[in-house]
């Protein structure tokens, strides 16, 4: 049982997942044998030993998304990365960004008939970081929503571009429209990065 799914594309530098078993087994002789026919891109760092009940979706207390911009066409980080040449209002998309904390509801940022009983979220990080021609936007929240990361960014983009003022950010929050809010990022530029678990 894996602790969440993303849309495709999106990468994971950080995933945890359970099962169950009767029997003890050697962890390091698992993990190398278990690295040696997983495909290029995966990779088990550890089996760590839980109590029966745990679970690795419904236990997560927080998980952290960060999404990366690339303002200089790398031809190198094409996969992981999205190239975005357009000049951008930084210090305007973290103050739109620091709006998020005030808010639960983020039905607006949702992807549309999705299967939940709750859009609420409570949002504990969310600010944009530049390193030289890269942008990183870090998010970190107790859940999300399906598409919500990639939605937040391609408003917070609006907002860089200043076709979006802040009033106009919090008054689509508000709305729980999410036509209303921004285009949604292309998923290579994504990645699941941290998530916590309070007995680990």
């Amino acid at each position: 049982m894996g602790a969440g799914r993303t849309d495709t594309g999106v990468h994971a530098k950080e995933m945890f997942a359970h099962f169950d078993l009767d029997s003890t087994f050697d962890i390091p002789n698992t993990i190398h044998k278990l690295n040696s026919f997983l495909p290029n891109d995966i990779v088990v760092f550890d089996i760590i030993p839980v109590a029966p009940e745990a679970h690795a979706r419904f236990d997560a207390s927080q998980r952290t998304y960060e999404y990366h911009i690339n303002r200089f066409k790398d031809v190198f980080g094409t996969d992981g990365s999205w190239y975005y040449h357009q000049n951008l209002n930084v210090d305007l998309m973290n103050l739109a960004a620091a709006e998020l904390k005030n808010y639960t509801d983020f039905e607006c940022f949702s992807k549309v008939n999705t299967d939940v009983n709750t859009f609420n979220c409570d949002i504990f990080v969310a600010y944009w970081k530049q390193e030289n021609d890269q942008l990183i936007f870090t998010i970190s929240a107790n859940r999300f929503l399906r598409n919500m990361v990639r939605a937040i960014v391609g408003t917070l983009i609006n907002v860089g571009l200043e076709k979006l003022t802040l009033a106009d950010f919090k008054a689509i929050i508000e709305s729980k429209d999410r036509n209303k809010a921004g285009f949604s990022v292309p998923a290579h530029g994504l990645y699941l990065t941290q998530i916590t678990y309070d007995y680990l």
